[in-house]
């Protein structure tokens, strides 16, 4: 345990010699994070271990000290989730994905022994098609921007060592040692840096609210209920980074004088939750963390409460509600929870990513800090991409990237050549933009001036063969089961606007539906208590700006991409049926007849839409209309 500020300067500053000398030596990392773990990768990490052993190789393993040579390392996400689980061999580089046990003795044997490529487990670039030997020479990390995921593929999540050797906890002692709280604040302020967790308010001034606050304690809590679906950015940061948001959450207490933390992380995600109570530990055994924090005076404790998973818990009154052991509902704002939080006291909340920010504005300035994004959007921002497309996982750009760059640049454009038709961005309550949006730059003003938000992070690509309308449905039917119940226009509204598109998906909507659906999702927006209510709307709202054809095509009784089931409608073409009676015996529901000579007959009253007959048939004739 440090008992001084020089000493753990001391100390930082020689992880960071041996972090450079680590990285020149023969070394195995293993990626960890839950997308690989998933998939085998830590049973690959110990069958490492185990055949180094066995072949008698000059091997520490988990060890960090003066002279370490041969490591197998766990290593967190490196955001290329879909070619799990990845293996990187230093210092040459060579990064292997879909890793199966039955790989690592070659692995050994032929790259680690001999230096040998093994050409089969290298990544294949989703561009160029190239077999690609580096991690960092793919089009999908060489068109990142890294600052938050500094170290892609040789940072150790598990020790504190390791971030220190990449100077984590140096803007801690800077600012224990020299840094006011007002300067602090001021450099917070001057970075421009903006909340990461949704609507981007500066965190400039909701820190200096707190600290201006009067209250006998403070608090400070770090917002990882991350809930929406197909966003998994927070969990990824806390599982390969977590000292970077706990060193952020440290100074936080410093600067708004808070003696109590709490990390508020879903249960869902034991890995993050892992990983953050083993860097509290670690950082409170260096005395970084704890009682008189360095001889400071300084004092800040900690600790993980786990969210059940409820989606409003997002919203940072709920959160609130839900530490202090209450049922998890907002409350009307203001007063807000810089002036009234935890248990009536001034708290601040933060995102995990905003967190993350904070000591690397501080360690290399604001100048340097805004060198990346925008003017009113500076630095960079986490996004996790799903959908059909050739690579999805979390990536890293600078505020002001398109849209467009991102999925054909970065994650290589759509699988099977389908045609992007829009992007849903910003969770479930974010907004659907079609095509000709794409080339808009992503930061949180542009966004707005189009009805959309940066939100958490999260990007859906759609393709032409989707539903927009079913789109719609799908998002309402999260946000309506995640309402917690607390207002009527929330708790009603979002059931009859879910309602209505239904009749839609099922062919029984009227032109008075789609004024009342539209009606509806206004007074929603309008009149809900917390921001689950007011966004919920949002993927209504812009699917009928932007799609409202579709919707009109619903009520005339066809769904245009042919996703909707109920309007469905398959017929036989009886210039190109053979009548061979597959199809006819195929059909589940014998809704097919027909005789040998003569073209077969669909049925509708007895069709039930499965598509079986479409699938099995080999001429082509059956058609969806």
């Amino acid at each position: 345990m440090f008992k001084t500020i020089q000493e753990a300067l001391s100390y930082i500053e020689k992880q960071q010699e041996l972090r450079e000398q680590r990285l020149k030596d023969k070394s195995i990392y293993v990626c960890v994070g839950t997308g690989c773990t998933a998939n085998g990768s830590r049973k690959v990490y110990k069958k490492f271990v185990k055949v180094i052993r066995e072949k008698g190789l000059d091997v520490k393993v988990e060890t960090i000290d003066d002279d370490e040579s041969n490591v197998v390392r766990k290593t967190g996400c490196c955001g290329l989730c879909s070619l799990g689980p990845l293996v990187k061999i230093m210092p040459e580089g060579i990064t292997y994905s879909h890793v199966r046990l039955d790989d690592v003795e070659e692995i050994v044997e032929k790259t680690i022994e001999r230096g040998e490529v093994i050409e089969r487990l290298l990544l294949t670039d989703s561009v160029t098609g190239q077999k690609i030997t580096k991690l960092e020479d793919a089009t999908f990390f060489k068109n990142q921007t890294f600052y938050i995921m500094e170290g892609i593929g040789t940072s150790e999540c598990e020790k504190i060592e390791d971030y220190m050797g990449r100077g984590g906890y140096k803007s801690l002692l800077k600012v224990l040692s020299s840094m006011k709280p007002e300067e602090v604040i001021e450099t917070v302020k001057a970075s421009g840096l903006r909340g990461r967790g949704g609507g981007g308010f500066p965190t400039g001034l909701k820190w200096e609210f707190t600290y201006k606050a009067k209250g006998d304690k403070k608090f400070v809590v770090c917002n990882a209920d991350e809930g929406d679906p197909g966003a998994f950015m927070n969990r990824t940061l806390l599982e390969r980074d977590p000292h970077s948001v706990l060193e952020g959450m440290i100074i936080a207490a410093y600067t708004v004088g808070a003696q109590k933390g709490y990390a508020y992380i879903r249960a869902e995600y034991p890995i993050a939750v892992e990983m953050f109570n083993k860097a509290i530990n670690d950082a409170k055994k260096m005395g970084l963390l704890g009682e008189n924090i360095l001889g400071t005076g300084f004092s800040f404790d900690l600790e993980v409460k786990e969210g059940a998973g409820a989606f409003v818990c997002g919203e940072e009154t709920a959160l609130l509600a839900s530490i202090e052991g209450k049922r998890g509902v907002p409350r009307p704002r203001p007063p807000f929870p810089a002036q009234k939080g935890l248990w009536g006291y001034p708290t601040l909340i933060n995102n995990v990513e905003t967190y993350a920010n904070i000591a690397k504005i501080i360690r290399d300035g604001v100048e340097n800090y805004r060198k990346r994004g925008v003017e009113k959007s500076p630095g960079t921002k986490m996004f996790s991409v799903t959908g059909p497309l050739k690579l999805t996982g979390i990536i890293e750009i600078e505020f002001g990237t398109t849209i467009r760059y991102v999925l054909e640049n970065i994650c290589g454009g759509t699988v099977e050549g389908k045609k992007l038709k829009a992007i849903q961005i910003g969770g479930p309550s974010g907004a659907c933009l079609p095509e000709k949006y794409f080339d808009l730059p992503l930061d949180y003003d542009t966004l707005k001036s189009v009805d959309a938000m940066v939100g958490s992070g999260g990007i859906v690509a759609i393709t032409e063969d989707s539903c927009m309308v079913e789109v719609a449905r799908f998002f309402l039917d999260f946000t309506k089961r995640e309402s917690c119940g607390k207002c009527v226009p929330c708790r009603e509204g979002t059931m009859q606007a879910y309602t209505i598109l239904e009749k839609f998906t099922q062919g029984k909507a009227t032109y008075e539906d789609l004024e009342n659906l539209e009606s509806l999702a206004k007074i929603v927006k309008t009149a809900s208590l917390c921001g689950l209510g007011k966004t919920a709307p949002n993927p209504i709202l812009s699917t009928l700006k932007h799609f409202r054809d579709e919707y009109i095509e619903h009520i005339n009784g066809k769904c245009p991409s042919g996703t909707c089931t109920a309007l469905r409608k398959y017929v036989i073409n009886p210039e190109l049926c053979k009548s061979c009676s597959l199809c006819a015996r195929a059909c589940p529901q014998g809704a097919i007849s027909g005789e040998r000579g003569k073209p077969y007959v669909i049925d509708q009253g007895k069709c039930v839409k499965c598509g079986i007959c479409f699938e099995k048939c080999k001429f082509n004739a059956i058609e969806l209309v």
